[in-house]
């Protein structure tokens, strides 16, 4: 199952992710060539800087999901102020379809 990951900076963290993102990079690769890794990316503010992130993930249930959240450098770095986890179905262009 498809599990989305939407996680928010805490205020005034922007030198925190920066300076994880390329442990937070590291990780989202390793997750891509295991396959479980759908699609990754920062939430932007008004002003084109991260706030957040957009991580979807293969994982056989909520507590799998939850493991991957909880691993990524970004959390373990308490840069996330929220993490919502949710599960997601991909309805159009999902890659499977083409």
């Amino acid at each position: 199952m498809i599990f989305a990951l939407i996680c928010k900076d805490r205020p005034g963290k922007l030198e925190l992710r920066l300076a994880t993102r390329p442990a937070h990079l590291d990780y989202l690769t390793a997750l891509n060539a295991a396959g479980r890794l759908k699609f990754a990316g920062p939430l932007l503010g008004d002003d084109g800087k991260p706030l957040g992130s957009l991580v979807a993930v293969e994982a056989d249930d909520r507590a799998g999901a939850q493991d991957i959240a909880a691993n990524d450098p970004y959390a373990r770095a308490d840069l996330f102020e929220s993490v919502e986890i949710h599960p997601w179905s991909w309805t159009f262009n999902a890659p499977e379809a083409r």
